[in-house]
């Protein structure tokens, strides 16, 4: 065949093709669009697809250099370096070492303490406004006179705090300061990319009991400054603060919640069977909890907070990372009469008794993890951990120092060892953006991990069965069918009993699951409370027993002289498929999914090889990271 012959053979086909592509075109407008029907109108499955279908990675409580306790001892970091650590970027730290995260995150709040917020810098740059003023002069001049002045300053700006008398009173550089604060987020905030959350701490703590929240905005800076961030100055009242938020969304139309944190130091206040002003917890009250503090931050560096070994001794997983000496300022030791009120597992169930009583629930929340890292550096993994403060930020020294120095009993003390690597926000959404994120935390579809990217999924129902977990459309019917995390079900039909599919992923850069568990809490007929841990997919094909429990533990590969582990025990994948057979229907009950890892080195052990320290043998020197999920909860 010549060259023109096949010319002429290729332009008959691609005028037949053309020829019958232009037919089709005809036909369809002959036919009209609205003829088109059922599958036939968009092939792809996808098009209507709007179901929250990634997880997504961030920190909501971050100090910088604008916070006083991180400023005024030594972090020199302020928002814009926290946020361009956050993204991947490679920084330096206070301590002059180089620094840089495996992964970037999603999303940053940036959560400076609202007392005194931007003062570091202040007093740093001698700032003509802060030397104009008579407190903010002694300040600074105090902080320049050397280490001896800067301590007696830190002391006495702290104790001002403490005794809750503000002494500077520089409304106009707060609003400075504020400002700069938001553009700062508006600047780095790239929706699709990077979510740049505007936040700041309410530092409640009255008598050195913790009550701190941590205030995010859902909206940009041209709102958030139409106020100022609310202080303990202002008041140590949780309903003050829910009054502030509630000003400000009627105010500017915009939306804001609040997160408390380290109920573990609060010396039981955080879940009270009353309120902050000593009155019986009533529906108002529960439900105006609710509405602003959908969430809690269960797991931080200051302790782990889903339960305690004297709340749960039947859970031999709960005396994880336990900080449990005495309140956050170290003046007042722990009683175990104060730990059923400070733990998120007890505080869940102390919801279900006040719901039955007053007809709401106010620890009805949903469960988050973060960092409170005071040095702007949100690190969350063991070998890449950077400290609470800019004083623990890794050395040969670092396990020995106070992070909470008691002044009244050594036994309070809490030294930097004791500082756990944790934690992250994972939350199920269908972008990156402050909108979608904010509105999956309302929505309490996030959970908690004490570090690691475990990746966990599930869903409640009334119908589904044991072959749906392993299906490829799995989060589809859960969905359609059921409730996620943070859902609730509610009128059980006769015979029926909540079932639960789940799936988890173990982190791709980390170690092996161990098991997947679903714990229980329910208030039976006579209002006693319970709880129960159930083992619903274990690794290393492990038998679960009649009683829902696999006793054999998974082993241990981590070789702690050489920080080393491997993954040659567990499992990267495990799913589970549950139905509660225990269930009662007139009983009110909450659910919620544990997945553990198999152990891998603690920091202190990194540290320990890095450094060529020996450790002293109380400290601890393996972990086993692990994920709590939001709960879902039956009503009847």
């Amino acid at each position: 065949m010549n060259k023109t012959s096949m010319v002429t053979i290729i332009t008959a086909l691609c005028l037949t093709f053309a020829l019958g592509a232009a037919a089709a075109f005809a036909q369809e407008y002959t036919i009209g669009k609205e003829d088109i029907k059922g599958d036939e109108a968009d092939y792809s499955p996808y098009v209507d697809r709007n179901i929250p279908d990634r997880v997504f990675w961030g920190d909501t409580h971050l100090h910088t250099s604008y916070s006083p306790d991180a400023g005024l001892v030594g972090n020199t970091l302020g928002p814009e370096e926290a946020y361009r650590f956050a993204r991947g970027e490679e920084v330096t730290a206070s301590s002059g070492l180089r620094a840089k995260l495996l992964r970037p995150l999603d999303f940053l709040v940036v959560s400076d303490h609202a007392e005194y917020i931007g003062l570091a810098d202040l007093i740093r740059s001698s700032d003509p406004a802060l030397l104009a003023d008579p407190i903010g002069k002694r300040w600074h001049d105090l902080f320049r006179s050397g280490p001896e002045g800067a301590y007696k300053a830190f002391v006495e700006i702290l104790g001002s705090a403490t005794s809750r008398q503000e002494q500077f009173r520089g409304d106009a550089i707060k609003r400075s300061i504020w400002e700069r604060f938001t553009a700062t987020a508006e600047r780095y905030n790239e929706p699709g990319r990077f979510s740049a959350f505007i936040g700041f701490e309410w530092s409640s703590l009255p008598k050195g009991n913790n009550l701190h929240r941590v205030v995010i905005f859902r909206d940009d800076a041209e709102r958030a400054r139409q106020v100022l961030p609310y202080s303990l100055f202002d008041s140590e009242d949780p309903e003050d603060l829910w009054t502030y938020l509630a000003a400000y969304e009627k105010k500017t139309n915009g939306r804001v919640l609040a997160i408390p944190h380290n109920g573990n130091l609060s010396n039981g206040l955080m879940f009270a069977e009353k309120t902050f002003s000593g009155k019986r917890i009533d529906r108002a009250y529960a439900e105006t909890r609710m509405k602003w503090e959908p969430l809690y931050e269960v797991t931080q560096i200051k302790g782990d907070g889903e339960t305690h070994p004297f709340l749960s001794p039947e859970d031999e997983f709960a005396d994880y990372e336990t900080w449990d000496k005495g309140n956050i300022a170290g003046t007042t030791a722990k009683e175990n009469g104060m730990l059923q009120y400070e733990y998120a597992r007890s505080a869940l169930k102390l919801g279900l008794k006040l719901e039955a009583k007053t007809g709401a629930n106010p620890y009805k929340f949903g469960m988050i993890g973060s960092t409170d890292s005071h040095t702007s550096l949100a690190t969350t993994r063991e070998e890449n951990y950077f400290g609470k403060f800019t004083k623990t930020e890794p050395s040969a020294e670092r396990y020995k120092h106070e992070v909470i120095r008691s002044p009244i009993d050594p036994k309070l003390t809490t030294f930097s060892s004791e500082e756990v690597a944790s934690g992250l926000a994972a939350v199920w959404a269908r972008e990156n953006t402050r909108e979608a994120i904010f509105d999956a935390m309302e929505r309490k579809e996030v959970y908690a991990t004490t570090g690691t990217r475990i990746l966990v999924r599930v869903f409640a129902g009334w119908d589904f069965t044991a072959d749906e977990v392993q299906r490829p459309d799995f989060a589809e019917q859960g969905y359609r069918r059921g409730v996620p995390m943070g859902g609730d079900l509610t009128n059980a039909s006769k015979g029926k009993a909540p079932t639960f599919m789940v799936r988890a992923l173990r982190d791709v850069d980390g170690a092996n699951l161990d098991r997947i568990q679903i714990i229980k809490g329910w208030l039976d007929k006579n209002g006693k409370l319970h709880e129960k841990i159930y083992d619903v997919a274990v690794s290393d094909g492990r038998k679960i027993g009649k009683d829902g429990r696999a006793r054999k533990a998974v082993g241990n590969t981590v070789d702690v002289k050489n920080a080393t582990y491997t993954n040659t025990i567990g499992d990267p994948l495990l799913t589970a498929y549950w139905k509660d057979s225990d269930f009662d229907p007139n009983e009110r009950a909450f659910y919620y999914v544990r997945v553990i890892e198999i152990p891998t080195p603690r920091w202190t052990a990194y540290d320990a090889k890095r450094f060529g320290i020996t450790m002293p043998a109380k400290v601890k020197m393996i972990t086993q990271d692990r994920a709590y999920t939001s709960p879902i909860w039956y009503t009847p």
